[in-house]
Formats: structure tokens, C-alpha cells, sequence
């Protein structure tokens, strides 16, 4: 079973009401934060973590700003990851560490040289989340308007992820020669420049960095359209997927399997399911929790967010419309799966601020340790999926329940590993439990 934490640089993640955890203050500003939580998924054996981002903030609802940063949507804050992994892999030895960039609103070379600087700095450990972007807000903010259409951004993250990859392998593996004697540093011969001119992109390379440990980052990519599959298909190791329930994890890891095949990668990359646990000493507990949790999550901050998703101003239907009035021209995806909640189509708008509030559509996991435990192992025999994302309902209360008390029994029954074995990232992404 592989794990991931997921997380944002910010006061909330798929939970909104992580910032109003009433049994103490979220310091989602302090690096001690962040530092702590790294250190808690390594203690767990998680074989990554990463950073969810956006590149604006939430202003599709009413047109406006005003609900999300009065509510505290899931765009209200968003740091920079990369700095923060920086950090974080100065406090871990083994845990991979994942950061959001876009192949829309940046440059293949800047995009090369963070992630192999982080690769470096880290003995191995980077992985990218590759993301196209997808609202007006973020076009807005770089002056890209209007902002590319759904499959063009695709095509256009076809060449951005082709010039990368040329980057990374601009330096052979065996270019730095280091010998303080004679004063060579490296082999020019092997140090490639690239040329690349392609529609969207033209670069010279080389890279001013000599290859990293991995070669190149573990990729993580999230596409849930039919567009997005064939894009993490071709290009991912990982494929981040979120679905409200066991029958459209099955779907999706499906169609993912024949994509990959069609692709010439049959198996090349691993499905990891969000969920998000509740977990007591017993279930009571749990429920009571769960409770808690989705009094402090405000429906308001859940329509924004929708909104910045949907790329819509939907604020002018009425409450009790369908969701299967809201166009996407965003994450087609998440707005499938939203609406595929209710088969028959008919959860409101109203109804829809709630779920995407209480955990944007992750399956919560409600029950004692043994429950959760039993949830998990459960959608892994049944082919659904090949690990998972664990989302917080707060931190670090959630992963530390996580950790504390779930990890345990998934070792104990052979689905998580009990150490790190050594090595990078991408052994760890190709193997399972050790």
C-alpha cells in the first residue's frame, strides 16, 4: 500500500474547516508547522507528501472575492511549496517531497531546475504535481487572457513535459568528473545543449545543473477528464484521483489501466485514492468528531471553491438548482464526480456548498483504528486502487491519529511497509511494502 499526505500551503486543505479546529490554533504561516508534519508522515513510513496549489485566489463566486476570503476558501492562502520543501528536507531523510507546478503559467527551464535543485538537495526525494491550471483567475494574475481552453492546455503540457525531460537528461549521468588534481570538473561532451523549437516552447539548454539523483522527478499528475487520463498516461508515475466512493474508484483505476495500456506503459503508474479519516477509540468517538468537523465547515467557503473548480459564477441560480446546471470549463472531473453523487441528479447547489465545505468529495473513513484499517485494505483487494492520499480533517490532529494508530495495524497485517529499505523516491514508488 502506498501513502501520500496531502496537503496546502494554507489554512485549509480538502477539509474547510482546518483553520477552526477549536482544540488549538493551525499555524499555517510558520515553517514549525509544516517541519512537524514532515517529520510525523516519516514517522508513519508515508512513501511521499505534497503540496496542492493555485496560482489565485477564489473570485469565480458572485464574481467576487468577498465569500472566499471572508469564509476562508481552499484559495484564500496559498504559500509557495517549493521553498517550504526545501525546509522540509532538511528535517527528514526519507520521505519523498511533492510540489504543484504549472505547465500553464511557467517556463520548462525554471520548472527543470527547481525540481532538480530540490532532487539534489534532498539525495532523491522530489516529485513534481504537474497541474495545467484551471481558471480565469490564474490567467488574470499572469495576463494570459483569456485563459487556454481545456485540451489546449493539455497539448500545450505535452510539449512543456517533452522540453523538461530533454532538460533533465542535458547532462549524462556520468558528466561530472570532479578531479581536483588535474582540475577537470566535467566532461563537456557530455553536457547536451537541447535546441528545442517546438509550437509552444523554444529552448537552447543545456541545464545548468548536472543530473540529479532520480534523473528526474517522480511525476504526479491528477487528470480526471478523458483528456487528463491519456496526459498521465503518458507522462506520470503517480495519478492522484479523487472519487466519492468504492464503485467510481474502480471506474476510474479502469480506465486508468487501459489508458496506460494504450500509452505502451501498462502498469507504469500507480493510482492513489483520496481519503479522508475520522478516526476514536471507538466509533461513537468518531462520529462525534465527524460531527464536530462538519459544524465548523461553512457551505460559503464550499460554493467558492466549487466556483473556482467549475470556473463559473453559478451564484445566479437559484439554491435548489441541480449541479447538472453547473458548466465546467475548469476540473471536468471533479464536476463529473460531484455530480455522479447522486445518479439521479438531484443534489442542489445548496448540497453541493456542503460536500465540497466538508472535504471536496473525499470518502471519509469514520470509525476506530480497526475500521479505517479495514477500509483501506478493503479497496486495495478489491483493484480499486494502489495506495492512497490521506487528506486531514485538521492538522496535524489527523495524521497524528493516522500514524499513531492506523499505521500500526496495516504493518502488522502486511500492507505498509515498517521501515524505509534506502534508496529515492522512485524505488519506493515502484515497490510496495518492505
Amino acid at each position: 500500500m502506498h501513502l501520500c499526505g496531502f496537503l496546502i500551503a494554507g489554512p485549509v486543505v480538502h477539509s474547510h474547516a482546518i483553520w477552526r479546529n477549536p482544540a488549538h490554533e493551525t499555524p499555517f504561516l510558520s515553517l514549525a508547522h509544516y517541519a512537524r508534519i514532515a517529520q510525523l508522515l516519516e514517522q508513519g513510513c508515508f512513501d511521499f507528501l505534497f503540496f496542492a496549489d493555485r496560482l489565485a485566489i477564489a473570485d469565480r463566486y458572485a464574481d467576487s472575492h468577498v465569500a472566499g476570503i471572508r469564509h476562508g476558501d481552499q484559495d484564500s492562502t496559498r504559500m509557495d511549496p517549493l521553498p517550504i520543501l526545501g525546509a522540509m528536507a532538511a528535517v527528514t531523510r526519507h520521505i519523498g517531497l511533492g510540489g504543484t507546478r504549472s505547465t500553464t503559467y511557467d517556463a520548462p527551464y525554471n520548472i527543470a531546475r527547481e525540481f532538480a535543485t530540490l532532487d539534489h538537495i534532498s539525495g532523491g526525494r522530489a516529485a513534481w504535481n504537474v497541474v495545467t491550471s484551471m481558471n480565469d483567475g490564474e490567467a488574470l494574475n499572469y495576463g494570459s487572457v483569456p485563459h487556454l481552453g481545456h485540451d489546449e492546455r493539455y497539448d500545450r503540457a505535452d510539449e512543456f513535459m517533452e522540453l523538461a525531460f530533454k532538460l533533465w537528461d542535458s547532462w549524462d549521468e556520468d558528466a561530472l568528473i570532479l578531479d581536483r588534481a588535474a582540475g577537470l570538473y566535467a566532461d563537456p561532451d557530455k553536457v547536451h545543449y537541447v535546441k528545442h523549437e517546438g509550437r509552444w516552447f523554444q529552448s537552447r539548454g543545456p541545464l545548468n545543473i548536472p543530473r540529479s539523483p532520480q534523473g528526474r522527478p517522480v511525476i504526479v499528475q491528477a487528470g480526471s477528464s478523458g483528456r487528463g487520463k491519456r496526459f498521465a498516461a503518458r507522462w506520470s508515475d503517480i495519478i492522484f484521483a479523487l472519487q466519492p466512493n468504492i464503485e467510481r474508484m474502480k471506474v476510474f483505476k479502469t480506465d486508468v489501466d487501459a489508458a496506460l495500456v494504450d500509452a505502451g506503459r501498462p502498469g507504469g503508474s500507480k493510482v492513489l485514492m483520496a481519503v479522508m479519516p475520522f478516526i476514536g477509540t471507538t466509533r461513537a468517538e468518531a462520529n462525534e468528531l465527524l460531527a464536530l468537523h462538519d459544524s465548523l465547515a461553512d457551505p460559503v467557503a464550499g460554493l467558492s471553491t466549487l466556483a473556482a473548480h467549475a470556473n463559473m459564477d453559478f451564484s445566479g441560480l437559484p439554491m435548489d438548482a441541480t449541479v447538472n446546471e453547473i458548466a465546467a470549463s475548469g476540473s471536468q472531473g471533479n464536476i463529473a464526480a460531484l455530480r455522479s453523487i447522486t445518479p439521479d441528479g438531484s443534489m442542489t447547489i445548496a448540497e453541493a456548498g456542503g460536500v465540497y465545505a466538508r472535504g471536496v468529495m473525499c470518502p471519509r473513513l469514520v470509525g476506530t483504528a480497526e475500521d479505517v484499517a479495514d477500509e483501506l485494505i478493503a479497496i486495495i483487494d478489491s483493484g480499486a486502487a494502489d495506495g492512497f492520499v490521506v487528506s486531514p480533517a485538521f492538522l496535524p490532529d489527523t495524521f497524528e491519529s493516522f500514524v499513531g494508530a492506523v499505521v500500526p495495524i496495516l504493518q502488522a497485517r502486511g500492507y505498509l511497509r515498517s521501515n524505509y529499505a534506502g534508496g529515492m523516491l522512485r524505488d519506493m514508488v515502484k515497490g510496495g511494502a518492505q
